[in-house]
């Protein structure tokens, strides 16, 4: 009796034959979802006064609680999945199939059974029109419903936070997620009917756990990247169609995005586009693929859908640099892949990332022709290779008289020192960081030419000479004949130097010191002992056993 009574009083709300209460902003009058003629929304009846009628009835109301006035959606839903998902959500069930009553869109909204006929609902061409609110059959775009949320499901995702802890307006039916564990349909309040604010992300952070949270601007909140409802992706709940897509709403350049952008992202992002670094000819692959098309560590990665979220974890990115190797924070707690191929759950030097399409499972071949071939480069940057830059480990050369002032034989490098947007502020340009995409292949910070008759200059082997002295190089004080080949013959650094180094499965200290791996294109072998290669005799000298343009070196020393 109670809640009829409260019925009868909402029911001459609006009326002229009563005194006009006070209505708080959180009744459901004050809300799209009272119906009444009277009602604020542009959806609602043409003549139509009572306000809970469209719901709820105090008589002739169906067996469904409470006291519901509307049939009960019978067809079946196409419902969210995720490769991720550990919940099993089914066919919606209790409070969100009368919530679905209206918002799938295919009952009208004035087809109540108290009544005879439906009431004229103006402006929805009787069900709820197209649009954010009509979610229509399809819910694998929707945040799942009807699952048992316990304990044991917190356990075992890890990301969800322990039921018994949840806050007091999130409410379980049963056990079960709902619709109306977020959103309270007569309350209208904290907008979308929410059960709380979500300033700061709160209603999410209440039931989802993350280790840690960007405090970038633009990652800071959930409703920047994910949709609750009717999300392009699917699986993900992302606002585009694909991971990749997603951050170029933001990252793609100027203009940057009206919506969902919570705020107003930093100028720095203006003009910086990464969009444009992706349309160079040398790029990684970005993913037009589903969104669930994420990298995997098991040997079945598809390394021709490699989306921005396989090197960066977006929730914990993180302004700021580290030294190399350590990974740096912007790529927050992303995944990787050791030296020695064990995939790891969040990574902890730069190269680990890399390793996850340029290790174990790499099939890449090498971007010159290899007398040593491998296509494993973990192997080649291993502390037992022959020679290698030193990007796990400082190298084990220590004659290295070429290199720049600010270096030494101490010194560790990035991958990305190599490979990097060659307009990339860390270049001198005014690009964003990182191996988004270059002119140069494969993705290099700045020029290396490869092709046999170069004429040697400062830009030819620009990225030689962002670490070694050009001066050094050219007064052959590591190697006596550097400005013989390099000048005179033109012999591109690459002819002779494997720029990653040479596994020691493969090579040898007596063959292979100094990054020496032949570019077979340009160097064959000698056709008198038909041996292809170097041989060290001591510091800075050595024999060649090979054909190089046309000339015969059958055992020729060095110096």
């Amino acid at each position: 009796m109670r809640f009829a009574c409260g019925v009868i009083l909402v029911l001459f709300v609006g009326t002229t034959a009563v005194a006009q209460p006070r209505v708080s902003a959180s009744s459901i009058v004050n809300s799209p979802h009272n119906l009444s003629a009277s009602g604020p929304g542009k959806i609602k009846a043409a003549t139509e006064q009572e306000v809970c009628i469209f719901c709820h009835t105090p008589h002739n109301a169906s067996v469904v609680q409470p006291l519901w006035n509307r049939e009960i959606p019978e067809q079946s839903y196409r419902i969210y999945s995720s490769a991720t998902l550990i919940a099993q959500p089914g066919q919606p069930t209790g409070s969100s199939k009368l919530c679905l009553s209206c918002h799938d869109g295919t009952i009208a909204l004035g087809n109540v059974i108290s009544r005879g006929q439906s009431i004229n609902v103006i402006g929805a061409n009787g069900a709820l029109p197209p649009g954010t609110t009509n979610l229509g059959t399809d819910l694998s775009g929707d945040h799942p419903i009807s699952f048992k949320y316990d304990s044991d499901l917190a356990t075992k995702d890890g990301k969800l936070i322990d039921p018994a802890s949840l806050p007091q307006q999130i409410r379980l039916e049963g056990g079960q997620v709902q619709c109306t564990s977020c959103h309270d349909p007569h309350d209208d309040s904290r907008g979308n009917f929410l059960v709380m604010d979500n300033s700061r992300s709160q209603l999410c952070s209440s039931c989802h756990r993350l280790a840690a949270q960007s405090a970038i601007q633009g990652h800071d909140q959930c409703v920047d990247c994910h949709l609750a409802h009717k999300a392009p992706s699917g699986g993900l709940l992302l606002n585009q169609t694909t991971v990749s897509g997603t951050c170029l709403s933001c990252h793609g350049g100027s203009p940057l995005p009206s919506a969902p952008i919570s705020a107003a992202m930093p100028a720095i992002m203006q003009g910086t586009s990464i969009a444009s670094d992706l349309a160079k000819p040398s790029t990684h692959n970005v993913d037009n693929a589903s969104a669930l098309s994420t990298l995997r560590l098991d040997g079945a990665a598809s390394i021709s859908t490699v989306t921005c979220a396989d090197c960066h974890e977006p929730h914990t990115i993180a302004r700021g640099s580290a030294a190399a190797p350590l990974m740096p924070p912007t790529y927050g707690d992303a995944s990787g892949m050791t030296a020695q191929g064990t995939p790891v759950a969040r990574a902890k030097y730069e190269y680990e990332v890399c390793f996850k399409c340029h290790g174990r499972y790499s099939t890449d071949q090498p971007f010159i022709s290899r007398d040593v071939v491998q296509t494993n480069i973990a192997r080649e940057f291993s502390p037992s290779a022959v020679s290698f830059h030193p990007v796990e480990v400082p190298g084990v050369g220590h004659d290295v008289p070429s290199l720049i002032p600010t270096m030494n034989t101490g010194t560790i490098i990035y991958c990305t020192d190599c490979h990097d947007s060659d307009t990339a502020k860390s270049a001198g340009g005014s690009g964003p960081n990182g191996p988004h995409g270059s002119d140069f292949q494969p993705m290099l910070v700045a020029e290396y030419e490869t092709v046999d008759g170069t004429s040697e200059s400062t830009q030819a082997y620009a990225l030689c000479y962002r670490c070694h002295e050009r001066t050094s190089i050219l007064n052959n004080e590591s190697f006596s004949r550097h400005s013989f080949y390099v000048v005179d013959q033109r012999t591109p650094c690459s002819v002779c130097h494997d720029a990653h180094g040479i596994s020691s499965a493969q090579g040898s200290m007596r063959n292979n010191a100094h990054l020496i791996n032949f570019d077979t294109s340009v160097v064959q072998p000698d056709p008198l002992t038909h041996k292809l290669q170097y041989v060290s005799t001591g510091l800075r000298s050595g024999r060649c056993f090979l054909t190089c343009h046309g000339k015969v070196h059958s055992g020729l020393r060095y110096p």
